[in-house]
């Protein structure tokens, strides 16, 4: 997570916006504090049960309150309490979330609001950033996202929770699943004329989405240019309308995963099942000897050899450009309630950058890590050979990632290699063993490779240079 360079209390960057607090570490742990001029609602928050209810069902990360003088603060004068919440091992964004991702953390807010507004709160935000996954489920983040309720005030994250969750799922539902990557130039959710604009003329005859897009986009338009916003009434009944009836829209909303390049790869190879149980034995052999507690596996398809560390119980995040694969992973982990594996869409060739004001907000992919160990699994000659990226480069990224390596080299003579070649000229000559392993000499120490049975394929367990 990328923080400020305070040497003593970095401040975590992406908390800044918020009058209320902040989020800063010290000594490796992370806290949040509460200011002085939001106490009265935090304690509110806190006496009226709605915190301890909301941590005892899973949809807000658990704290512990700390003393200030046990903890310090880079700002103590502002300082009301401080809090520690449970670390999130991982921090991704709703961009890099599959469908069913941002589906169920639509959800989960809806779920928050609803069991708020039961207690006397309301949300003040509804931002798809306040959402992290948490042992394979979503989670709030923002302790500090809850004030009393109003009687008569609408809800003001009303227009925040279209743009960051209605817009970019009905965009995937009824457009294309890769449109909720809009969220990554639209850092404060899909605008809704754009929505509206790209969606089907049909989607005007659906009531939920009639209602909440495009004749909200209508409204945003109307009152764009006058500073004039007349501020209706909205009962508390009228209130519990609305999450109803954004809860229905976002159910009704669906997408199968099907049809994509990658999606059925292991239904579509001359890749023997000898050959794919001797790969999952040295993979398991390799991950065994690296001992790592956390693992990135790139290219993970649909996650089957990223479970090979997941299932010891080791924190894995698996990234694939294919959002079908992802999809289908994420929907595997949620029906067995797998509480170690993160599915997430990643394209490595133009990986999510430092976004947001000062490029400081949102981490980039490699902020974030790097990860003990890295797998890259039949991943190289997508890289080298569809995307023309030379493997010193290849090698150079990977060492930026990962202290340790799973890496499998796949020869031209391959089935898939040969698969990407029929389209094109091999203008690829270094791309042998040779040349595979002298690129990553520069950058990594082979600690063991071994040839796969049945097939052509070598694995290499190697360690990043420079390390004790």
């Amino acid at each position: 997570m990328t923080v400020t360079t305070d040497p003593e209390f970095p401040t975590v960057a992406g908390s800044f916006r918020d009058p209320a607090g902040f989020v800063f570490e010290s000594g490796g742990r992370l806290f949040r504090q509460i200011n002085r001029s939001f106490a009265a609602e935090f304690d509110a928050f806190v006496a009226g049960g709605l915190c301890e209810r909301l941590m005892r069902d899973g949809l807000l990360v658990p704290h512990t309150e700390r003393a200030l003088s046990e903890v310090g603060s880079p700002r103590p004068e502002l300082a009301h309490k401080i809090i520690e919440p449970e670390r999130i091992g991982f921090v991704s964004y709703p961009y890099e979330w599959s469908f069913s991702q941002l589906k169920d953390a639509a959800l989960t807010t809806l779920a928050l609001q609803t069991l708020a507004l039961e207690h006397g709160f309301s949300l003040r935000d509804a931002s798809a950033f306040n959402i992290q996954f948490l042992r394979g489920k979503p989670v709030m983040i923002d302790t500090l996202s809850f004030e009393p309720y109003r009687e008569g005030e609408p809800w003001v994250a009303y227009r925040q929770f279209c743009q960051h969750f209605l817009a970019p799922l009905a965009l995937a539902a009824r457009v294309d699943a890769r449109l909720p990557l809009l969220m990554r130039p639209f850092i404060d959710g899909v605008p809704l004329d754009v929505a509206s604009r790209l969606l089907p003329a049909a989607t005007r005859w659906s009531p939920s989405l009639s209602i909440h897009i495009h004749l909200h986009a209508r409204s945003q338009r109307r009152f764009a240019s006058t500073s004039m916003v007349k501020k209706r009434r909205v009962s508390r009944m009228a209130m519990r309308g609305l999450i109803d009836s954004l809860t229905g829209a976002v159910k009704k909303l669906e997408w199968a995963p099907a049809g994509t390049e990658w999606g059925d790869y292991y239904a579509d190879t001359n890749y023997s099942n000898t050959a794919r149980d001797q790969k999952a034995d040295i993979v398991r052999d390799f991950i065994t000897r690296a001992r790592p507690a956390t693992v990135w596996d790139l290219g993970a398809n649909t996650g089957d050899f990223s479970r090979l560390a997941a299932e010891r119980g080791i924190a894995t995040v698996a990234f694939d450009v294919d959002a079908a694969a992802v999809e289908k992973n994420y929907r595997t982990v949620r029906a067995r309630g797998e509480t170690h594996m993160l599915p997430l869409v990643m394209d490595l060739t133009n990986p999510s950058p430092a976004l947001g004001w000062d490029h400081d907000e949102r981490s980039s992919l490699a902020d974030r890590g790097p990860a003990d160990l890295v797998l890259a699994l039949a991943l190289v000659h997508h890289l080298a050979i569809s995307n023309n990226v030379p493997l010193d480069r290849v090698a150079r990224f990977l060492a930026r990632v990962g202290r340790a390596l799973v890496i499998e080299f796949v020869p031209k003579s391959d089935s898939q290699v040969q698969r990407l070649l029929a389209t094109r000229a091999d203008v690829f000559p270094d791309y042998t063993r040779a040349g595979f392993e002298g690129a990553f000499a520069a950058y990594f120490e082979t600690v063991e490779s071994r040839p796969v049975k049945d097939s052509e394929r070598v694995l290499y367990l190697m360690q990043r240079r420079g390390l004790a």
